[in-house]
């Protein structure tokens, strides 16, 4: 038998063999004889046999073709992080396979239902007005907002303590059911409540989903995760699409001067069609679809077995077989630092604090280590904030201007107004394909397709403020809707790579966090800016100039770098 070989890493000096040794990464050396260092990527390693000089290699399983950590090495204890590498190759090996792209769709149906309900507050905006007539309307989006800033809190925290397949399914269970109910609202009040209740399942759908499909999901593939905003984009247009014929023909007119609930039902259809949506969707996943809990939040958990069996449960849904056994995931305790426990704390508390080590002052500090690191990170902060301001500042109340405007040219049928507001969000669907190929384009990359297409969404919301009737002001929308889609895309793909993988949760919380914040105070603005009036509109396009402006001076370009 080989000698134990030692291994140095960056946070702790254990001696290991060669089957404790895949529970390392790239930071891994092999120190040989005390004479050199060897890269744990070069995969073989020598020893000395005990008693004679002759020297014999032996190959040591590598995880480094296994998809990167978002939390790297360091950030967590190195039992679990160890175990979670073994875990990753294993997924790996597996491959691509039926299991996972049955996950890509019915995970889809989240990412639909991220985009599909914010859609349809913006789209029963105006019928909701003229039949309760509020004084303060605006504040229906205002609920909504608090509702998803409290969806994705939530549920971002509390699926690492019950578990993804509880908030997998929930979700959009709960945005099914008080969906519909919002249907029977006898007033703006009860709207509004239920508008933040379906909310906060919205909420969760991104942070559980994309936390699911990753952790099953080969390092070969994880490009799928963008290729998800497809479904984002054709909620859009499906949300539209129906409101057409229920709104336009069931809805008050803009002229009307008596909206009462007889004449006005279309909206509360339109309620109980996105319910059923919703329901149907959920009927998909909590029956048709089997999800296997994450293996790694079962190894978090202390429940090394489980997650093995859901590992060869995959392979086997895919037709192969794997090598892993419960001795490859118990070796890495060996692992444990002097003093500590041999396992991974699995108690509740302990899976939270492990939650909060992304949000602790050492990650955040990281983020602005050097001038230019904290230049980076405080500029792109600032770039979300405003768009997280601008954009649902004009694209809520979006049918709302186009009903006002409209009935200004003389020309206020609502079915009018549901017609050009579907006719917008079809021209969204091509500008999220063509923004994955400019962020490519030599000269171009991810700075100036971001910069460029952020600037001309403000610029189109200007322009439109000079429509003179329906068809110019539709021309505007359908340029302002194309370009928002392409600087949406290239931003969920910019902003990860500019930060390291150790740090790169905290760097995402940040700007997300002033993305919401920023965006909750989207109907405040509204309230006090008229929305009748163009101020809304010159304050949205003035937000996404500043940022376009702002993304010009980041320091760091990333096409064709691989992230650190």
């Amino acid at each position: 038998m080989p000698r134990d070989s030692q291994i140095l890493t960056p946070y702790l000096h254990v001696r290991l063999n060669a089957r404790t040794a895949r529970c390392f990464g790239d930071h891994a050396t092999y120190n040989l004889d005390c004479t050199q260092e060897v890269p744990l990527n070069a995969i073989m390693f020598t020893s000395k046999t005990e008693g004679d000089n002759k020297e014999m290699t032996q190959e040591v399983p590598s995880v480094l073709d296994a998809p990167v950590s978002v939390l790297e090495d360091g950030s967590l204890d190195p039992v679990y992080e160890g175990k979670a590498k073994v875990l990753n190759k294993a997924i790996q090996d597996i491959g691509m396979g039926k299991y996972q792209w049955q996950l890509f769709i019915v995970i889809g149906f989240g990412w639909s239902m991220d985009n599909l309900w914010p859609i349809v507050t913006s789209l029963i905006f105006t019928p909701i007005r003229n039949e309760f007539n509020p004084t303060r309307a605006p504040f229906l989006t205002l609920a909504q907002n608090i509702g998803l800033l409290f969806g994705a809190v939530f549920w971002g925290f509390g699926c690492d303590i019950f578990g993804r397949r509880w908030a997998f399914n929930l979700t959009i269970g709960i945005t099914a059911i008080f969906g519909m109910a919002a249907a029977g609202s006898p007033n703006f009040a009860a709207i509004g409540i239920f508008a933040a209740l379906w909310s906060v399942g919205v909420g969760g759908n991104l942070p559980v989903d994309s936390a699911i499909f990753l952790e099953f999901l080969p390092g070969t593939h994880q490009y799928l995760l963008t290729i998800l905003s497809i479904f984002w984009s054709l909620a859009q247009v499906f949300a539209t699409l129906v409101a057409w014929p229920l709104l336009g023909n069931m809805s008050c007119q803009q002229i009307d001067t008596e909206c009462t609930k007889s004449k006005n039902m279309g909206w509360r259809y339109f309620m109980i069609v996105m319910g059923g949506v919703a329901l149907i969707m959920f009927f998909f996943r909590f029956v048709l679809f089997t999800l296997y809990e994450s293996p790694k939040f079962l190894m978090g958990k202390g429940k090394d077995e489980e997650a093995v069996r859901v590992v060869h449960e995959v392979a086997r849904r895919n037709g192969r077989t794997t090598t892993l056994s419960l001795e490859d995931l118990k070796v890495c305790e060996s692992l444990a630092l002097p003093g500590s426990s041999t396992s991974q704390q699995v108690t509740a508390t302990a899976t939270v604090k492990r939650k909060l080590q992304k949000l602790n002052t050492s990650h955040v500090k990281a983020l602005f280590a050097t001038k230019k690191l904290a230049f980076s990170t405080s500029i792109i902060t600032v770039v979300w904030a405003f768009i997280g301001l601008g954009f649902p500042l004009y694209n809520a109340f979006l049918p709302f201007i186009q009903a006002t405007r409209g009935a200004s040219f003389g020309e206020s049928s609502t079915y009018l107004t549901y017609r050009n507001t579907l006719i917008i969000a079809v021209l969204g669907v091509p500008g999220c394909l063509l923004g994955g190929l400019l962020v490519e384009t030599p000269r171009v990359g991810r700075k100036g397709t971001l910069a460029g297409s952020t600037i001309l969404t403000g610029v189109f919301l200007f322009g439109s403020t000079t429509a003179l009737n329906s068809n110019s002001l539709l021309g505007w929308n359908c340029a302002y809707n194309f370009m928002s889609n392409i600087m949406y895309a290239v931003l969920y793909a910019y902003t990860p790579e500019t930060f390291v993988t150790k740090d790169r949760g905290t760097g995402n919380a940040i700007t997300a966090s002033a993305n919401r914040i920023f965006g909750i105070m989207a109907p405040i603005v509204a309230m006090f800016a008229n929305l009748e009036t163009s101020a809304p509109v010159y304050v949205s396009g003035a937000l996404f100039i500043a940022a376009g402006l702002l993304v010009l001076i980041l320091p760091f370009e990333s096409r064709g770098k691989a992230s650190m």
